[in-house]
């Protein structure tokens, strides 16, 4: 086990927002109380997580993939604020339970309490608590929070995507050369490993790439203009549920790296236009 400490009056608080948004989201009223609902629980967690980053313990749970009590502690409240108001619905959280390949059946709250937790433990700002809704296997409500930014992307299947109160769209990039990139690796990333080969064939190709360290957020950055592009091949469907609603509902795309593209085994392009996910994807392809 090991201790990780910072000062606490380096970190400033966010305000942590009341208004839920109602006017700002067109749509029925039990979607509308699934999104309140999910926002709420993202917020509470991502208190959680300021209270706790810099004291919290860590630990690894296989090699150089760490989890630490606040991941534990955000998870827990999220549960029981969500199972309190929906008592009939599932939930599957990163910090529990493995997600069954064959995915859901009903309506199921997928959770990552901490996404970027490498990032938390270090006090690099981009982690983010991640909450999504699936009815059967598709996404229909998505919440990604980022505690440190007092920033909260949100979703509901149809009614568009959202930055805190202000609707959100995607980029008009459709060249790789104009485009911003972001990826990411495994925890057991090799030099040899196809990860590897695929990051060195778009080097260079795009106009730069960035490796943020948070799933969650490389979707909701696409979501909102900030970067063009994102590829990976190593993720659960908890870091990616809730972001990948919001980038669709924002205007972008996603393709399978492998093909059909599968929220249970994620390997994919996201990206925001279809022009600039098909020539990643050709480039891509020759490192495969």
């Amino acid at each position: 086990m090991v201790e990780i400490t910072i000062e606490k009056s380096a970190i400033k608080l966010p305000i942590i927002r009341t208004s839920f948004w109602n006017k700002f989201v067109k749509t029925d009223e039990t979607l509308e109380s699934y999104l309140c609902t999910a926002i709420h629980a993202a917020k509470q967690a991502g208190q959680i997580l300021i209270d706790l980053m810099g004291t919290a313990a860590v630990k690894e749970k296989a090699p150089r993939d760490l989890v630490t009590e606040a991941d534990v502690a955000a998870q827990n409240e999220i549960e029981r604020i969500l199972l309190e108001k929906f008592p009939d619905h599932q939930f599957v959280g990163e910090e529990g339970k493995p997600i069954d390949p064959d995915g859901f059946k009903g309506l199921t709250w997928v959770v990552d309490p901490l996404d970027g937790t490498t990032n938390f433990v270090h006090q690099l700002r981009s982690f983010s608590v991640s909450i999504a809704l699936l009815q059967d296997d598709q996404p229909i409500v998505g919440v990604v929070y980022d505690p440190l930014c007092d920033e909260c992307f949100s979703a509901v299947k149809g009614g568009g995507a959202h930055l805190n109160e202000s609707e959100i769209s995607v980029s008009s990039c459709r060249l790789m050369r104009e485009a911003m990139l972001v990826t990411g690796f495994s925890p057991s990333v090799t030099k040899d490993s196809i990860e590897a080969k695929r990051f060195l064939e778009v080097l260079g190709k795009a106009q730069t790439i960035r490796r943020l360290g948070s799933a969650a957020l490389n979707l909701c950055f696409i979501a909102c203009g900030r970067v063009d592009a994102y590829w990976a091949s190593s993720l659960n469907a908890w870091d990616i549920a809730a972001g990948m609603l919001i980038m669709s509902e924002a205007g972008g795309t996603v393709l399978g790296i492998d093909g059909v593209f599968d929220l249970f085994k994620p390997k994919f392009i996201a990206a925001a236009s279809s022009e600039l996910q098909d020539e990643l994807a050709l480039v891509i392809d020759i490192a495969d």
